[in-house]
């Protein structure tokens, strides 16, 4: 039976007290505390002027607070907005201006009319006295949830979840997402793909283990540690774990692990089998799908290995077709726009942008691929993200997987240069630790292009920029157009063919 979510959390708050349900840096929250620290913060939040439907900014790090936060704001009956703490204030203050948020926990505000809170302490330097009455715990917002996406390009915008914040704890909320498991949360909780899966997961038994930050040595420690057995991950969390040396990775440590998800980009061919000879492609699982869940895909390990490349068929209730520019569908083996469809209503809808949905309730994430000949579904890279170079299409995921696989190479992100002649050039950044201290970075990047020539031939990058830091974040997101203006007007040398590494004279910004 659906019931409220902060009903939820009350029940199992008052079921067992003591039961651990979030670890994290500070040690152990119990159901019994995590019930007590919302509903005194969703009485603040009340008092603050927040009232059911109102949007509220949780912009909070992975840790409790994050956790309480959110659930202090269904227990209000509002819906959370998150948004992640090091945001720059222009982004802020535009996303404000589309959502008028009643407050925000966390982070300051940047509009003078939102009222900060925190979560413990006082609604703007000062509080009321008094506990003040019962919260009504059946309160439940239209929308359990609004996050921003931007892509790895675009400006913010808003998707709020058409869902409200009810939800049935007794049923599985997807097959890739059973009940009562200790989940890992790697990725940053204040974007779409992590904040989903552990909510619904604490909602329904999962116990929560959080990360701070993704780094290979700690996520091993801590499946080991707390007997993980669900996690989510993104490709570029696998190609650094799989950097690990074999002595430092044994499968014996992830004994406990029984599903290993992972979503949020296309994963390089050799980079999948490698994670499969690691833990069996029975733990292996991919998801294809999308903030606006307009439908899911999905595959196993094992159906991988029959289809390598692919990221599965679509789910019951989602259909997948494939599109050229004029919106026809294409036959089985056709490269074009990748349309999904699911049963029902639209799941969510946009502040601020316009969606691509069509009136058959045809929508599309802006990828390229193919359907083969089995409904399987073969993805080629973002509409956006690829480089028209003559004429010729290029899709940089490719190119950055073959770069990848050189063992100096922990990142790599391809992008388009404009260029008079072709249209565009290809150009590379390379995320190569310790650059700088031993090496020339012209020379690391002279020899990694060299290395990847015999495999890319005409699609090697005529130009490279060689960084020592971490190009995507815990998401696996990437700003790529923000590394253009780091590739300046070709010198003479490269105008007759040479190879430039330079730094840009400062580095884009983190994606948020």
């Amino acid at each position: 039976m659906r019931r409220s979510i902060s009903r939820i959390i009350a029940e199992r708050g008052a079921r067992d007290p003591s039961e651990p349900v979030v670890l994290d840096a500070r040690g152990v929250l119990t159901a019994g505390e995590l019930a007590a620290g919302a509903r005194e913060l969703a009485r603040r939040l009340r008092r603050a002027g927040v009232r059911v439907d109102d949007h509220v900014e949780v912009s909070l790090g992975n840790d409790r607070d994050m956790v309480i936060a959110c659930c202090a704001v269904w227990t209000a009956g509002a819906t959370p907005l998150p948004l992640a703490p090091g945001l720059v204030h222009e982004e802020r203050e535009r996303i404000e201006h589309l959502a008028r948020p009643t407050a925000a926990i966390g982070a300051p505000p940047a509009r003078p009319d939102v009222v900060h809170v925190q979560v413990a302490g006082t609604v703007d330097g000062a509080d009321h006295a008094g506990r003040g009455p019962d919260l009504d715990l059946d309160l439940a917002a239209s929308s359990w949830k609004a996050m921003t996406t931007s892509g790895s390009t675009g400006r913010p915008k808003i998707v709020r979840a058409s869902a409200s914040a009810l939800l049935d704890p007794e049923r599985a909320v997807a097959p890739y997402l059973p009940r009562d498991q200790v989940q890992l949360v790697a990725g940053p909780l204040t974007h779409p793909a992590p904040f989903t899966y552990a909510f619904r997961g604490l909602l329904t038994g999962h116990r929560l283990v959080l990360l701070p930050r993704f780094t290979p040595e700690a996520w091993l420690d801590a499946v080991e540690e707390h007997g993980v057995t669900w996690a989510m991950v993104v490709p570029t969390m696998l190609h650094r774990l799989l950097r690990l040396p074999p002595s430092r990775r044994l499968p014996a440590r992830l004994a406990s692990l029984r599903t290993l998800l992972h979503i949020g980009a296309p994963c390089a061919v050799p980079l999948k089998r490698e994670v499969i000879d690691w833990l069996g492609p029975e733990r292996v699982l991919e998801v294809y799908a999308g903030s606006e869940s307009n439908g899911i895909v999905m595959i196993d390990g094992a159906d991988w290995l029959a289809h390598p490349g692919s990221v599965g068929r679509p789910l019951p209730g989602t259909s997948v077709r494939i599109v050229d520019t004029e919106a026809r569908v294409l036959a089985p083996g056709r490269t074009g726009l990748v349309q999904m469809r699911r049963e029902g209503a639209p799941a969510s809808h946009y502040l601020g942008a316009r969606s691509r949905r069509d009136a058959e309730g045809w929508d599309t994430l802006g990828d390229l691929g193919r359907l083969d000949t089995e409904g399987y579904l073969h993805l080629t890279d973002r509409e956006d993200d690829m480089i028209d170079r003559g004429g010729e299409l290029l899709a940089p995921a490719a190119i950055e997987a073959e770069l990848e696989r050189h063992p100096q190479v922990r990142g790599a992100l391809v992008v388009g240069v404009p260029d008079e002649e072709w249209g565009h050039r290809i150009a590379a950044v390379l995320d190569v630790p310790g650059t700088g201290t031993d090496d020339d970075p012209e020379a690391v990047g002279r020899r990694i292009l060299a290395w990847a020539r015999p495999c890319l031939g005409h699609r090697t990058p005529d130009r490279v920029l060689v960084v020592d830091r971490l190009l995507r974040d815990d998401a696996g997101k990437a700003r790529r157009r923000a590394w253009v203006p780091a590739f300046a007007r070709p010198t003479g040398a490269e105008q007759r063919g040479g190879l430039r590494s330079r730094r840009p004279p400062a580095p884009p910004p983190r994606p948020s």
